[in-house]
């Protein structure tokens, strides 16, 4: 048991801590980059799931066309958010996390899904740590 403690800590000594800094900020860019597209894609063919029943009924209400066109909508917004990630990635972490918090208030107001909701919070504050991780844009 010592020896897996010492091996353990000569590694993480070995490997310098902006490493694995930059290695968390990679891979919270590619998971907050691919995941929207992913879903947003699938607004237009609902094979993970029927999105539709994850609008709330207040905000179908008010909404002055069908919910299949407004998940088309938030399909193309969720796609261009996450090539935004890849593209500008201080500015999309920012508004792939803004969008994950927007949908979890979306959740509640159903009065289901609150499973869902925690899991799309949990996914924003990780969008938002992206965020703080990465250097201020300079443009």
């Amino acid at each position: 048991m010592g020896t897996f403690a010492s091996t353990t800590s000569a590694h993480r000594a070995e490997r310098p801590a902006y490493d694995r800094v930059a290695t968390a900020t990679n891979l919270l860019k590619y998971t907050y980059g691919l995941v929207p597209i992913i879903a947003g894609l699938d607004k237009f063919t609902h094979l993970l799931t029927d999105w539709n029943k994850y609008l709330a009924p207040v905000v179908a209400d008010i909404l002055p066309f069908s919910p299949g066109t407004f998940m088309s909508m938030v399909g193309i917004i969720e796609i261009v958010a996450g090539v935004l990630v890849f593209i500008k990635p201080k500015i999309g972490a920012l508004v792939v996390s803004l969008w994950l918090v927007g949908i979890a208030l979306n959740l509640l107001l159903t009065g289901e899904y609150f499973d869902v909701a925690v899991r799309d919070l949990v996914m924003a504050i990780g969008a938002f740590t992206l965020y703080l991780l990465l250097p201020d844009d300079k443009a």
